[in-house]
């Protein structure tokens, strides 16, 4: 648009009148298909430097089964790489069509995620598989629901990794730019799979299977505990979270008070 301009100054209108009506008119075809490479390139740059940022951040990530296991250069690392990643849209607005669907969590530092790579680290009866976030706010204006949810399983008794599901329900209100407010709701323990050695006990495979433990297999399978969550004042219990970078297939986030950070990246749907 520049070029543009300086063609319809009249410190650039030729002396000839033969030429007025031809040298405009190929200075502004000109400029405008420089005027859009120029475009295009500085957007071709900006999009290769933030996903080398984004890569330099899962990359730091990468061995550290989750944030269970870090060293403090590996954290000092991570955090660097955390900071250059949510410059890049810093301020911008939460886009909830965007953030809506399922997100994976690859890493976080958050206390109360950690015990539970802790426990499954320790003990030989408990595996903890995929965790996930799960946003239902398409469309909607100022919130939604918030669904944490937490893989689990008992080597020998149920499936690996996928042996149960814990769901913890929220409520979130958008109150900032980027913040967003939890009202936690309940927790739901279900969708319980034995394994095929459980399966055979309670209904061997070569005997006729009696009602009694047919019913126990539907039990199981249709399993469904639900516990509100509320503090003793019988209110729910909140929490402020800041979301400090999305796009298609990135989700950074920190718990507001020292509560960690994570890092997921967008997951197929769970349901």
């Amino acid at each position: 648009m520049d070029l543009a301009f300086r063609c319809s100054s009249p410190l650039y209108l030729p002396s000839s009148p033969s030429t007025t009506t031809r040298k405009p008119s190929n200075c502004h075809v000109k400029s405008f298909p420089r005027k859009m490479s120029l475009s295009m390139a500085t957007a071709q740059a900006y999009d290769s430097e933030l996903e080398n940022k984004k890569l330099q951040l899962l990359t730091s990530i990468q061995d550290t089964q989750r944030g269970l296991l870090t060293t403090p250069d590996q954290r000092f690392s991570i955090e660097e790489a955390l900071v250059n990643v949510e410059g890049c849209n810093k301020g911008d607005p939460i886009n909830l069509n965007k953030l809506d669907g399922t997100w994976r969590l690859q890493y976080t530092s958050a206390s109360d995620v950690l015990v539970l790579f802790e426990a499954a680290a320790r003990l030989p009866f408990f595996q903890v598989g995929q965790i996930f976030q799960k946003f239902e706010c398409r469309d909607e204006s100022n919130g939604g629901v918030i669904r944490n949810v937490v893989r689990w399983s008992v080597p020998n008794l149920l499936e690996e990794q996928d042996g149960a599901t814990l769901l913890v329900s929220a409520k979130f209100t958008v109150v900032s730019v980027r913040n967003i407010y939890l009202q936690f709701q309940e927790i739901t323990l279900q969708d319980i799979n034995i394994n095929e050695q459980l399966q055979a006990l309670i209904a061997p495979a070569l005997l006729p299977r009696s009602y009694l433990s047919l019913q126990i297999l539907q039990f199981l399978r249709a399993f469904k505990a639900q516990i509100p969550v509320r503090d003793p004042g019988r209110q729910s219990v909140g929490g402020l979270y800041y979301l400090s970078y999305l796009d298609d297939n990135m989700l950074l986030g920190r718990a507001v008070g020292g509560g960690g950070v994570f890092v997921f990246t967008r997951a197929q749907s769970l349901y």
